[in-house]
């Protein structure tokens, strides 16, 4: 059983509501759930029973952990809320998103679409503006952040992004990581020399 990260109680996953191209995506998701589970961490997430969100949260469930799902009404039957789990049903997008930050010590942000992007930058604009300091991990299972992150980097080399907003996350190859890398990025201000963890 693997220990959880000091003062981590809860980690919010982003996610996509599909499973996208390649099995690995899938296989990620349900790792990352059985490792949250045998740490004894919460895992916090959108609620929906279906993608790589509904692959986590029953891997969790299916390994005698604990989940939070936060939906919104409007979504409950476009994202098949997963009812053998706590959920809490809210108004909107803007409720839900700040539910899950608030029941959240931690953030792993695993391969979506355009929600799962908006969240992760929301997220990582918020700590770089000092309004929290929760780490933030990315989990680039076969190089799926890679363009993202040549974006963060080209908006810091044409002179948009101050050079410690790199600070703001961690990248782990493998769902093995994650846990260390919360670790890690609870620990200290991350060098943007060495903040990939392999």
């Amino acid at each position: 059983m693997t220990s959880s990260p000091p003062d981590i109680r809860s980690v919010c996953v982003y996610c996509g509501s599909s499973f996208g191209g390649n099995p690995l995506y899938r296989q990620a998701a349900r790792d990352l759930g059985q490792i949250l589970a045998g740490a004894g961490l919460r895992l916090v997430y959108g609620g929906g029973g279906v993608g790589l969100m509904g692959e986590t949260a029953r891997a969790v469930h299916e390994a005698g952990g604990q989940v939070l799902g936060i939906m919104p009404k409007f979504l409950q039957s476009r994202e098949s809320v997963f009812d053998e789990v706590e959920t809490r049903i809210v108004a909107n997008m803007h409720e839900r998103k700040m539910m899950m930050f608030e029941e959240a010590d931690a953030f792993v942000v695993v391969p979506g679409g355009v929600g799962t992007l908006e969240e992760a930058i929301e997220l990582m604009s918020w700590r770089r503006l000092d309004l929290h300091k929760k780490p933030v991990i990315f989990l680039n299972t076969n190089g799926y952040w890679e363009p993202f992150f040549t974006l963060i980097r080209h908006t810091e080399v044409e002179g948009f992004t101050p050079s410690a907003f790199l600070d703001t996350y961690l990248s782990v190859d493998t769902v093995e990581a994650v846990l260390p890398a919360i670790t890690r990025a609870g620990a200290h201000t991350v060098n943007i020399d060495t903040r990939r963890v392999v």
